[in-house]
């Protein structure tokens, strides 16, 4: 295991740092950092603090295929910050996993915790693979092997994973039973997302599109509209986007599009989701995909972002929403269900043209949120009902949209910036009492 740590401000690691990350992931991340950081008049020593990861690790991940060949994946994990509690973020599995990819995601990670006021960091992992390419046996070898890589840095109290693209419950799973058997105790609280018959939390797996759900209701309702009759397009089919859509038209929207990494379907009528649903979900749809659902046309990605709606959800990857397609996009509302699915310079048209942005770091803070629930769970040893899971996890997404909203309309700024200011606000106040050790 290698560590990439302790940089230098000013040193020669520290300007490496920077150069590399110009025109990167993690460069747009910080670009947004700054400009709350300027609204807030932040001390520049805390800035600096603020915008270096705590700890960046890399490691190598042999392991034997089933044909008998041996690979090597390489692996990562980042704890941005440990300020308000342990580092929490998911693990990825997919062959565009980059240390400046996970570097930014373990960056929004400390920012999404702390909009909604939870007690943790921000963290995230990845692995430069393909899981589709993967069996269920070698996928548990290479979970196994990365989880005891990197043992000695997660744990209840120190890091907390999850799942994230590529990787699920399962995944999971495999990650808490390794880290059982070497620490010789039952360890539920050192992941969240499990399964439920091993201290997973009831709601845990609808729970981003359900907060996204929520999140949109209450931008809606500051505006003094309601859901019913808004046509709505969502970019990713994953969990996210078709739990979303599903709620989304159970609320009274017209879902018009909706689409996964092979592309999408649009109806201007609507698109029945749950068929959507069980055509993607069925046995004999090897792929998992929207190919061949009949009764709607296709489009690409690409269109699906400037379809006609009133409400856009980016719920796939990063930088969807660029200064190239800004100006094509006729929603007036965009809620972030994906990390980073616009970029600084779009998000600059989109303010300049009116559109309503809820960040991602509010927008999609449900399934953190109820992953806090699930770990809370675990350490307590006592499982809610999922009625009340979801009942507390819309108090703590409206209280802290309201206070965002709020914030945004006394200090003029947009949403982003507002969620922004407000987060930084909560890791600062923790930095400072707790003090440098030094």
């Amino acid at each position: 295991m290698s560590t990439v740590a302790g940089i230098t401000p000013g040193g020669t690691a520290s300007a490496n740092l920077k150069t590399a990350h110009e025109a990167s992931v993690f460069g747009e991340a910080i670009d947004y950092f700054n400009e709350a950081a300027a609204n807030l008049d932040l001390d520049p020593n805390i800035k600096r603090i603020l915008t270096h990861p705590s700890r960046q690790v890399i490691i190598s991940i042999p392991f034997q295929r089933d044909n008998g060949d041996l690979d090597v994946y390489t692996g990562y994990r980042v704890q941005y910050s440990f300020a308000r509690g342990p580092a929490k973020g998911g693990i990825r599995y997919h062959p565009g996993v980059t240390l400046d990819e996970v570097t930014a995601l373990a960056f929004w990670m400390t920012w999404k915790c702390a909009v909604v006021d939870l007690p943790f960091g921000g963290g995230k992992g990845g692995v430069t693979c393909d899981p589709r390419v993967l069996s269920d046996h070698e996928l548990e070898r290479l979970t196994r092997r990365y989880a005891a890589e990197i043992i000695e840095i997660i744990g209840p109290d120190k890091d907390v994973p999850a799942p994230d693209i590529g990787t699920n419950a399962q995944t999971m799973a495999w990650v808490m039973d390794t880290v059982s058997m070497h620490m010789r105790s039952h360890t539920p609280g050192v992941v969240t997302g499990k399964p439920l018959c091993i201290g997973g939390s009831r709601g845990r797996v609808e729970a981003t599109g359900r907060g996204l759900t929520i999140a949109i209701q209450a931008a809606l309702e500051k505006m003094g509209k309601t859901l019913a009759r808004q046509r709505v397009a969502v970019q990713g089919f994953g969990n996210v986007g078709s739990v979303s859509a599903k709620l989304l038209a159970q609320q009274g929207a017209i879902i018009v599009g909706v689409s996964d990494q092979f592309g999408g379907i649009y109806d201007k009528r609507g698109i029945d989701v749950e068929a959507a649903m069980a055509y993607v979900t069925a046995a004999t749809n090897e792929k998992r995909t929207l190919e061949g659902f009949s009764g709607a046309e296709r489009i690409t990605n690409e269109e699906l972002l400037e379809l006609p709606c009133d409400i856009l959800v980016p719920a796939a990857i990063e930088d969807q929403l660029t200064v190239e397609n800004a100006g094509r996009v006729k929603a007036h509302i965009i809620a972030e269900g994906a990390n980073g699915p616009t970029t600084p310079g779009a998000d600059g048209l989109f303010s300049q043209a009116g559109v309503t942005i809820i960040p991602d770091i509010l927008a999609n803070a449900g399934g953190v949120t109820v992953s806090y629930f699930e770990w809370a769970q675990d350490r307590m040893g006592y499982y809610w009902r999922e009625s009340l899971v979801n009942e507390r996890l819309e108090e703590v997404l409206r209280e802290n949209f309201d206070a965002v909203w709020s914030l945004a309309q006394q200090r003029s700024v947009t949403l982003r910036t507002a969620a922004y200011m407000l987060a930084i606000r909560r890791v600062v106040d923790s930095l400072l009492t707790r003090g440098i050790y030094a």
